[in-house]
């Protein structure tokens, strides 16, 4: 427990490490703005936005508390290029951000309805620029087969929890990755990917 609004999730302690290893690989060395969508607690843009030097990172969420919580972590951090958080729905258009050179989403495609992965890549569509990226983390299957059996129980949760959830085809990811190319699918620790898509 933190003690002001900050939320701390030991699963987005532990990931941030291997996440930033990527974008710090993936993202171009001359900086620009990434927009993080479903930011969540906000410990992401807090705790890697020191560490990709000339990148300003702006969160997002729709969820009241995140909001808070991001705006906490925010004001503990202390970096001119962590934003002030800005409520976004990935399904509402047009988003409130005008233009980005990265869009980053991480563990919100299996724990929302499939109408909000169409969103994020409809609504980054509209503001990333030609050879920007977007990039999503999370569980996958691919070619309809769960990599792990942790994630078949995973998938039944999510479902059992809301119909409307859980975990992805990939190959339907990149269908709906409309105006975007597949660059990389990275492996990650406990049975997750990195998708990695360039803008075209």
């Amino acid at each position: 427990m933190t003690p002001d609004a900050r939320l701390d999730y030991p699963a987005t302690r532990r990931n941030r490490a291997p996440i930033l290893s990527v974008l710090q690989r993936v993202l171009p060395s001359e900086g620009g703005l990434l927009v993080e969508i479903a930011s969540g607690s906000g410990q992401h843009g807090a705790a890697m936005v020191g560490e990709l030097p000339g990148w300003r990172w702006q969160p997002t969420d729709l969820d009241p508390d995140g909001l808070a919580s991001i705006e906490a972590w925010r004001v503990h951090t202390a970096n001119p290029n962590l934003l002030p958080a800005l409520r976004l729905d990935v399904c509402a258009q047009p988003w409130p951000v005008s233009t980005a050179n990265a869009v980053l989403c991480c563990n919100m495609i299996h724990i929302s309805p499939w109408a909000c992965t169409l969103g994020l890549f409809a609504g980054a569509a509209s503001i990333v620029d030609p050879g920007g990226h977007v990039i999503t983390y999370g569980p996958y299957a691919i070619d309809g087969v769960h990599t792990s059996q942790s994630n078949v129980a995973f998938d039944r949760r999510l479902r059992f929890q809301d119909p409307q959830w859980g975990v992805r085809n990939l190959e339907d990811v990149v269908d709906a990755a409309v105006g975007f190319e597949l660059l990389e699918l990275v492996a990650m620790p406990a049975n997750n990917f990195m998708l990695v898509f360039r803008r075209a």
